[in-house]
């Protein structure tokens, strides 16, 4: 197998590398994103006046109705985006422990080329991802800055905002097929809001969701596919921009060692306790066991997982105030969603305030069939998701409607909600809210990484289309 190394850029001289079709068409992209893509926070209010516009001119809402319902909706999400928050800060804590890092560097001596390293990264990124949506977008993150950073050690060419947009491929493809899907949680959740307004008469367990033949193979066959795409899309050695180009690699905190050091007091002793903090995590980590004991898989709900990865992450770090240290380091890195999600909140405000969602999601589930429900769910999911990027959020507007429309049809709540999911994480390729986070981490600007996304997107709508249409549930 050819070794690719940086060195190979210099043979061809000014010559540039013979490129695939694949490969013209993701720089091709990549090169106009870079000049246009706003930042995330920019791409929330771009969205706003988007918003207000269609409300304005599809459902004929007044400017003064339209800020009304922005307004409306701006603090409508807040327990929702604290559940949200929880589930990324307890992933980036977990991901950032020393044994899972030890890991991670033993994974990225792996691959001998730029395009084994680009699979790699999106292989476990949505491996993780689908255990756990915030795991595995903050693994993906470090998964991809130690690969740049291990190619760069050892010569290899390897195209760093690839490597990027394959550690955010878990959030853009698996996550919502796995345990920690938000629409799966909310519907095994009693007492849910659609079971309130009698839109179901059931919980809706994992085994409908995640532990079932449909969304397994889903997950399998997308994965694949997705793997292909990155390999074909990896650019020759020639083209590759490699992590030293956005990262300055030498700018390394030193750790001399030379502390001083100072009888612990008591109050350091209760902070570093690790019987306190570890015999809590046992009670806790029982507690989380106790409920899949009781109820199988059908435990899991939002709140339960949430619970289970903040014991996790406790029963790893063990002393409390390392944990603290941990999640304070781990809340800055989500500072841009929390400042955001209030935006998207009030984006739904206007969307539903207005009733443009409801005439969106009427107009694309009309067309629906019991053949093309899962396709039609998918586009409902994907389209409503550039503006509200919230699966929570966003199901909880358009599940019931979709959830009914289904039902008519005969197709099973289960169908319905993968269906719906896949469509709400294929858009996160174009709207970079979700990368916030992976932005942080790798050193990137979101105009840096989102060509390649959004040229992965399309790269996945013949396929997506094609499964969801002739796989059975």
């Amino acid at each position: 197998m050819a070794f690719e190394s940086l060195s190979d850029s210099s043979r061809g001289g000014s010559v540039d590398p013979e490129l695939t079709w694949v490969q013209r068409f993701g720089e091709a992209v990549a090169d106009r994103v870079e000049r246009w893509m706003p930042s995330p926070f920019v791409f929330a209010i771009i969205l706003t006046y988007v918003a207000g516009l269609a409300a304005f001119f599809s459902e004929g809402s007044s400017p003064a109705d339209v800020a009304l319902a922005w307004y409306g909706g701006f603090w409508n999400l807040l327990q929702f985006a604290m559940q949200m928050v929880i589930i990324l800060v307890t992933g980036f804590v977990v991901a950032y422990h020393p044994k899972v890092l030890s890991g991670i560097t033993r994974l990225v001596a792996l691959p001998q080329n730029g395009r084994q390293a680009v699979v790699l990264v999106g292989v476990g990124s949505m491996i993780v991802g689908w255990i756990s949506w915030g795991l595995g977008l903050i693994f993906g993150a470090i998964l991809a800055r130690e690969m740049g950073k291990s190619a760069a050690k050892k010569g290899m060419a390897v195209h760093y905002p690839l490597l990027a947009v394959a550690g955010y491929m878990g959030m853009s493809l698996t996550w919502g097929w796995g345990l920690s899907s938000s629409a799966g949680l909310l519907q095994a959740t009693d007492g849910n809001v659609f079971m309130l307004q009698g839109i179901v008469d059931r919980v809706i367990p994992a085994t409908e969701w995640v532990f079932h033949s449909y969304p397994l193979l889903l997950t399998v066959l997308s994965m694949a596919y997705a793997s292909l795409m990155m390999y074909l899309l990896a650019p020759p050695a020639a083209n590759c921009k490699g992590i030293e180009r956005y990262l300055d690699l030498d700018d390394q905190i030193v750790d001399n060692g030379q502390k001083e050091e100072t009888k612990p007091t008591l109050s350091d002793r209760l902070d570093n306790s690790k019987i306190l903090g570890g015999f809590l995590a046992l009670v806790g980590l029982g507690i989380f066991l106790r409920a899949f004991i009781i109820d199988g898989f059908g435990a899991l709900d939002l709140n339960v997982f949430n619970f289970g990865f903040i014991m996790t992450g406790m029963a790893l770090y063990l002393s409390p105030a390392k944990y603290e240290k941990e999640f304070n380091d781990a809340v800055k890195g989500s500072a841009g969603v929390i400042l955001q999600f209030p935006f998207y909140a009030g984006i739904i405000g206007i969307m539903t305030g207005t009733g443009l969602v409801a005439s969106m999601t009427e107009a694309l589930l009309s067309i629906a069939t019991e053949e093309t429900f899962a396709v039609t769910a998918w586009l409902t999911g994907g389209v409503l998701n550039i503006f509200v990027p919230s699966a929570g959020g966003e199901w909880a507007i358009v599940g019931g409607p979709m959830m009914l429309a289904g039902a008519e049809l005969g197709i099973p709540h289960g169908q319905t909600i993968a269906a719906y999911a896949v469509g709400d994480a294929h858009t996160n390729l174009l709207n970079p809210f979700w990368a916030i986070p992976l932005l942080a981490i790798t050193g990137l600007k979101a105009r840096d990484m989102f060509g390649y996304a959004i040229t992965m997107m399309i790269l996945l709508f013949p396929f997506l289309a094609a499964a969801l249409y002739l796989l059975p549930y």
